[in-house]
Formats: structure tokens, sequence, C-alpha cells
């Protein structure tokens, strides 16, 4: 098998054919010319587009490689992918059970699925809490690395809990990317990321995928899409294909700057709660390295309040204040100013780029001797 960078560059990109471009321009396009009774490939540009089915086969191939029963569906968003998930594989009656730790946009669709008949149960990420919920439910939702705590769960563990009791699985992997971890691989009947964020990578579209290896499965995903119209546009497609070929360049490189930066933030005195899953100290480090060959680019932490925080955010030069992560650039916020997180009040999210180690350093350890100074 190839190896991920192999795969990342050449991934559902065509043959090379002579004056042809290596991966041909987006196709911009509402509707197609269909002679007499013809019906496809292509009908309208809510239904199928080429520029999706590159992109499509190129994550196919990086979710589970080498195997032809996957199937990636794009949207606009990674809320997108999660809803047409959620609502299409529930109905009135049936339970699902979400991560309380999760993101909270996805926390945020039990009042919709309540709304509509489904039953929603809440347990944390830590210690597989959620195998005490499972009883009848019919999905079970897993964020792994959770966002922004950075608890990891055993994804193997739960999917064979959870297929036990007849219930499917999904599983969050925005934060891990699929360099860093195959859910599918692992058991998962869904694989569902926001492409937003390390997979396009430079901070500048919205995406968000679902890939299954069910064929049944993936038709309920696809005609939740036609109907709800989330549709990724061509040019953020074409552009998320375009960024692949740097997937594993930059993933590397931000899981060794994040695993810099978290062990000097374990000598400051001030800084409380360090988290990365690459951590040997980490308590989710040992479920981590079983489970994941990447640890990502997100450390977590804790300044004494929100004051401090704000001090910290204001001293940075480098980095960014901005509520994403996974960008080249290094970018932080303080994760309470949203609400709907069990975090405190000097919780700092920091996304870590591609920058050199050293100079991430600098400005970060730079502008906690300013805030601490400031104090």
């Amino acid at each position: 098998m190839q190896g991920d960078s192999t795969r990342s560059v050449h991934a559902g990109r065509p043959p090379a054919t002579a004056y042809e471009p290596s991966l041909p321009g987006p196709v911009f396009v509402s509707h197609y010319h269909l002679p007499g009774e013809a019906t496809g490939p292509y009908t309208y540009g809510r239904d199928e587009n080429p520029t999706w089915d590159r992109l499509e086969a190129a994550l196919s191939e990086l979710e589970a490689p080498g195997d032809p029963a996957a199937t990636t569906l794009t949207f606009a968003s990674g809320m997108g992918a999660v809803a047409a998930v959620l609502l299409s594989q529930v109905r009135a009656g049936q339970t699902v059970v979400l991560p309380s730790d999760s993101y909270q946009a996805t926390r945020s669709l039990r009042e919709r699925l309540e709304s509509y008949g489904v039953g929603v149960r809440l347990a944390p990420t830590v210690g597989d809490a959620q195998l005490a919920a499972l009883d009848g439910a019919r999905l079970l939702w897993l964020e792994t690395p959770s966002n922004p705590g950075l608890d990891v769960c055993d994804i193997r563990r739960l999917a064979d809990a959870a297929h036990a009791v007849g219930a499917l699985v999904a599983v969050d992997n925005t934060l891990a990317t699929p360099l860093g971890q195959r859910p599918l691989d692992l058991g998962a009947d869904f694989s569902v990321a926001s492409g937003t964020k390390a997979l396009s990578g430079h901070g500048d579209l919205l995406l968000g995928y679902v890939t299954t290896r069910s064929a049944e499965l993936a038709t309920g995903v696809r005609q939740w899409r036609k109907t709800a119209g989330a549709i990724p546009g061509p040019m953020e497609a074409w552009l998320a294909h375009r960024s692949l070929a740097t997937l594993a360049l930059r993933v590397d490189r931000q899981a060794a700057n994040a695993l810099a930066l978290a062990g000097e933030l374990l000598k400051r005195p001030e800084v409380t709660g360090v988290r990365h899953p690459g951590l040997p100290s980490d308590p989710a480090h040992p479920v981590a390295v079983a489970q994941m060959r990447r640890f990502g680019s997100v450390v977590s932490f804790a300044l004494p309040d929100q004051a401090h925080a704000e001090r910290f955010l204001t001293a940075l030069r480098l980095t960014a204040e901005a509520t994403s992560f996974g960008s080249v650039q290094c970018t932080a916020e303080r994760r309470a100013r949203w609400g709907g997180d069990a975090v405190p009040p000097g919780f700092i999210r920091f996304s870590v780029g591609v920058e050199d180690p050293e100079d991430i350093l600098d400005d970060v350890l730079g502008a906690l001797d300013e805030a601490a100074a400031a104090a």
C-alpha cells in the first residue's frame, strides 16, 4: 500500500494525459444537456458534479485505502455532514447517543432531534462513558479526540458494543483527519468530518464530508443532501482537493509543533490542564496511541482566569485569535467566550500551525510572560 503522502498527492486525480492539467478545474453548472431520455450520469447541479466526484474519490481513498466499497459524500460545511447523518438515519421513537462534550453545534441538534420525536442521551467521551447509554439506541455518535477538551474514547470497543445492541456508529474525525485515524477500520459505520479545518488547512473555505462502506447508508445520506440542498460549491470542492496534496506534510508538521508546544506549556506554573493526546503524560495517551497514527494540531490549556487569558491572547503577535483550528497559521481563542462548553473562563484552545517551531514557542512563551507580568 502506498504511503500517506503519496496517496494524498494522487488520490482522486485522473491518469496523466498529454496537455491536460493534473487536476481538472472546477465545473460550474446548474443543469446538464439531457437529450431524449438521457438521465445520467449527470442530470442536475444539486445532484451530481464531476468536481465533487474527484474530491469524493480522493477522500474515500484516504478514509478507506484500497476499498472499492467506500463511498464519500461532500457537503457545504461540516455541520451539513453532521446533520445529514443524524437526520437521515433516525426516526421518531428512536434514540441517539451524543457525547456531552462534543462540538457544541453538534449538541445543538438535540433540540431539533427531540422536536421530531427522537430521544437523545448525552454521556462524556472520557472513560468510554457512552457505553452505559447504548441500550435501545439507533445511533451512537462519537467525537474523538473531543473538541475542545481533547478526550479520547476507544472507537473499537464502543463500536462493538453499539453493534451488539443494533446501533449504528458515527465518528466525528475532524480533529484527527483520516491520516491520524481511520474510524471505518475501527468498526464505525460513518466517518464524518469538517473539511474546513485541517483537511483543507488554509482557513479559506467551508466543507464537510461523510464516508461509509455501506451502499444503503450512503443512499440515505445522499438523498438527504439532495432534498436539503446542503451541497458544496464546485470552487470549494476543487480548492479542498488541491489542498490534499500537502495534507501529510501539514499534519506531520503541525503534530510535531503541537507536541513541542504542549511540552513547554507543562513547565509554566500559571498554566494548568495542558492536554494533547501525543503527550505521554496525557490521560488520553494510552488509548490514543492504540488507534491514532498522528495526534493532531490542537493543544488545550487553562490560564488562571478570563482576564489573564485575554491578556495572553492580546499579547500574541504571530498567532491569530480565531474560532477554528487546523489552519497552516497558528490560531487561538478563549473558548468559554461562546458558552456551551464545560470549560473554565481561562481555557485556551490553541491550534498549532506549520510555522517554524522556534517562532511559535517564542510567540507563545513571550505572550505568557507579558500576561503574567501584567497580573
